[in-house]
């Protein structure tokens, strides 16, 4: 047990300088492109933090674990929202960028309705579903692309030039750098904290909502972290919608097309499935409580982040207790 313990630690300790670099980087790019720093979270920042994901959901996929590769993305969207943005929000609510977040918020809600649809008819996540969500992810990629090429560059004044170019080689170094920490991070904190967990009896299917989730999150988290520190509070808030875009589009595309899998049922609600009773439902409702509001007044309160993080201590709550 000492020596997944010492993993552990190396892994949090990755995942804090990786977290500290990549911000840097994504904000060297923000500032070099006079691009907003939500479109800027909500694309580059959000590839790099779902690495772990897509890394920890094929390899379930492919391996025949099913309900880890099911259960890490829509866990993943459920504490990112409910953990990650909700922390976000409490402890520096403002103003967003509505035109920025209108985007990535309609990709997800049309992804994710894609997603309920397949797994409240058929139960089966096949090829084509999966062909589908990677299609979304490439359009999306598209669309924001051509978004940033359409914001307004003012030319840079004398002598600034150089120093640009050197910042965009340091940015890239360092987003590049930071993303690869972060995902061997991930990676150690994931498989040595999945050996406590079992280790302690924590039910798989338990794991893959709750602890897989949340290990494959931390870089959203200390993305989030680091980028209130560093006062970027819209990057994480951008880091945090596209993530969540990218768990279905993404990380559920890869792996259904790798290996297309069932929808779990390893725990019931009142004789029903209750991925289909809880965790698909809670999606919902989070990404609902996160975005509804932000779209309609342009910015977060400190109550909105508040109960974000009350359903998820009750997400988890009844998680352990099914």
């Amino acid at each position: 047990m000492l020596v997944p313990v010492l993993l552990f630690i190396v892994g949090l300790l990755c995942l804090i300088k990786g977290g500290d670099w990549f911000v840097d980087g994504a904000v060297g790019m923000a500032r070099r492109f006079h691009l907003p720093e939500l479109l800027i979270g909500a694309t580059v920042v959000s590839i790099g933090t779902t690495l772990p994901e897509v890394m920890v959901s094929t390899t379930s996929a492919l391996k025949g674990i099913g309900s880890i590769a099911y259960g890490n993305a829509i866990g993943s969207v459920i504490c990112n929202t409910s953990l990650i943005a909700a922390i976000t929000i409490a402890v520096r609510p403002g103003p967003v960028d509505k035109k920025a977040l209108k985007t990535p918020v309609l990709f997800f809600f049309t992804a994710a309705v894609i997603y309920a649809v397949v797994a409240y008819t058929t139960g089966n996540f096949t090829r084509p579903v999966g062909l589908i969500m990677m299609a979304m992810f490439i359009v999306y990629m598209v669309v924001t692309v051509r978004q940033m090429k359409g914001a307004p560059a003012p030319a840079p004044e004398d002598g600034e030039e150089q120093e640009e170019e050197m910042t965009l080689v340091k940015s890239l170094i360092l987003l590049v750098l930071g993303a690869a920490v972060i995902a061997v991070g991930a990676d150690l904190l994931v498989d040595n904290g999945t050996l406590i967990a079992r280790a302690l009896g924590v039910p798989e299917t338990v794991i893959a909502l709750t602890f897989v989730a949340l290990g494959t999150s931390l870089p959203e988290l200390v993305t989030a972290i680091t980028s209130l520190i560093k006062g970027h509070g819209a990057l994480s808030l951008g880091n945090v919608i596209g993530a969540n875009l990218f768990n279905l589009v993404l990380v559920s595309g890869v792996a259904v097309t790798l290996a297309p899998f069932p929808i779990p049922e390893a725990a019931t609600i009142a004789g029903h499935n209750a991925s289909l009773v809880m965790d698909l439902p809670v999606m919902f409702a989070v990404m609902l409580l996160l975005t509804v509001p932000a779209l309609l007044k342009g910015k977060l309160s400190r109550v909105q982040g508040i109960v974000l993080l009350c359903i998820y201590a009750a997400f988890c709550v009844i998680q352990f207790t099914l």
